[in-house]
């Protein structure tokens, strides 16, 4: 499977250039977090730091006290896409990890640009040498990380340490776990929003935020006419968008339990009613006038939502602080849960954002100082430090009782809608994997681009992305048998 995987690789490499790698506009899966694409050029590299704390501070315990000693002096080389301030909070823990382990480890971390760009660095690198010992890979990466035979499972990590995987969130692990193998080790993870403008909704006279996009076009006009509101809702044509609505509806988007029990064959979605019920409810706010075409990408309906001229729009809760910062106290923001479709929706949301892959080098060594990098990652004291610097999830449980993320929420708490939203829903909503899922997000981009401007049906739409996502799965999973 693995030679094929990466010719395949080869392949697919130029197909994702041309069709615009790296760029959040492009919706290929890197706006899923805005805020990591910030000050995209620079990058996080380890620098040595100052500060001491012991082993239990850090999150390095050696439970497994032959797998530390075989991490001794070990040097590793850590690929992430991390850049702006977010890169300065990862900057922070590579340092803080390099100076505080008693080991003697050395992480090298490593700026590959954006999400796209680092997968197809990745997959050109495995073609000859690996480049890295951990790799940050985003969400829809996951189903190619598990095909490609390149990893070591996080699970196999853990259950040599004897580490307690239940100090991950459950509906963060669920993503990146199949059967009961968790594959890799949640790091970055978020969940989309509903944001909402407090003062024109007071005005309109609206005292709660809709949950469901009937409910939107329902408030809309009071929204404009008492409101004062320039559109009601900048809604982004955004793949991740048109996934989450399909978990809401509690159905999936493709074939085999969502591509959990197998490699999926066929997406779901056209058969089971779900991307056309999304889409015809998409199309009568746009209709209406009261969802306008504000762009491709998860970043594109922000901006009139921060100026003032929208009174709701969607977004990743990584977005929360750049939200507010651009707002400014021009009004006050309000964050609901992602919208059903329809009121009688029973399904819950699926987390976005990236984990952490370890690479099979066949060093014992690195991979052993791999695993104690990725548990001080993961340790309450640097999920709560990640948590306030970024606004990513803490994906460990314990990291809520730090006092960093007690006053985090107590500044931000809008924050707290992401929280009670995560803890609200359940692992049966944890979405899809897919092995062209950077492929499939282009099409249900173009396809609902198609059906705003052109006049395509929603059943149409639907059936349209169908047939495409169907043959580059199809032509996947023939070179992958």
């Amino acid at each position: 499977m693995k030679k094929r995987l990466i010719g395949y690789a080869a392949a697919l490499l130029a197909v994702s250039m041309l069709a615009g790698c790296g760029a959040p506009a492009a919706g290929t899966g890197a706006a899923a977090d805005p805020g990591s694409q910030a000050g995209a050029s620079q990058a996080g590299a380890s620098q040595s730091g100052t500060s001491q704390a012991d082993a239990s501070q850090t999150g390095t315990s050696q439970t497994d006290a032959s797998q530390s000693a075989g991490a001794e002096g070990a040097s590793i080389t850590f690929w992430h896409s991390m850049g702006g301030v977010n890169g300065e909070a990862l900057e922070y823990l590579v340092n803080k990890f390099n100076s505080e382990n008693t080991m003697g480890i050395r992480v090298e971390a490593q700026y590959q640009g954006e999400y796209d760009d680092a997968i197809n660095k990745l997959k050109s690198a495995q073609i000859g040498n690996m480049g890295a010992d951990l790799v940050q890979i985003y969400d829809i990466g996951t189903r190619f990380m598990i095909d490609s035979g390149w990893v070591v499972p996080m699970q196999e990590l853990i259950d040599a340490d004897g580490w307690d995987k239940t100090q991950i969130e459950p509906n963060i692990a669920a993503y990146y776990t199949v059967g009961d193998t968790l594959y890799s080790m949640p790091f970055n993870s978020s969940t989309p929003l509903l944001y909402y403008n407090k003062d024109m909704f007071d005005k309109a006279g609206i005292t709660q935020a809709p949950g469901s996009l009937g409910e939107i076009g329902r408030i809309a006009d009071d929204l404009v006419n008492k409101g004062g509101a320039g559109e009601p809702i900048s809604l982004s044509i955004y793949g991740w968008f048109f996934e989450q609505f399909t978990c809401k509806q509690g159905l999936n988007y493709v074939n085999n339990g969502n591509g959990r029990e197998a490699a999926a064959t066929a997406v779901e979605f056209d058969q089971n009613g779900a991307g056309a019920k999304t889409l015809a409810a998409w199309k009568e706010l746009y209709d209406k006038g009261y969802a306008p075409n504000v762009g491709r990408g998860g970043d594109a309906g922000l901006a009139d939502f921060s100026s003032g001229k929208s009174a709701m729009t969607l977004g990743s809760t990584a977005s929360l602080k750049q939200i507010l910062e651009d707002v400014n106290g021009k009004f006050e923001v309000g964050t609901a849960y992602f919208p059903m479709v329809s009121e009688s929706d029973k399904g819950g949301v699926s987390i976005g954002g990236a984990s952490l892959w370890a690479l099979n080098n066949e060093d014992e060594a690195k991979k052993a100082a791999t695993w104690e990098f990725v548990k001080f990652l993961v340790s309450p004291e640097s999920q709560a430090y990640w948590n306030a610097q970024t606004g990513y999830f803490p994906v460990t449980v314990k990291a809520h009782e730090e006092p960093v993320f007690r006053e985090n929420l107590e500044k931000y708490p809008q924050f707290g809608t992401a929280i009670d939203q995560l803890h609200d829903s359940t692992p049966q909503s944890a979405g899809a994997l897919l092995s062209v899922f950077p492929e499939a997000r282009q099409v249900v981009e173009t396809e609902i681009e198609n059906m705003l401007n052109n006049g395509t049906s929603p059943e149409e739409a639907a059936s349209e992305m169908a047939q495409q996502i169907n043959k580059a799965i199809g032509e996947y999973n023939l070179l992958n048998e």
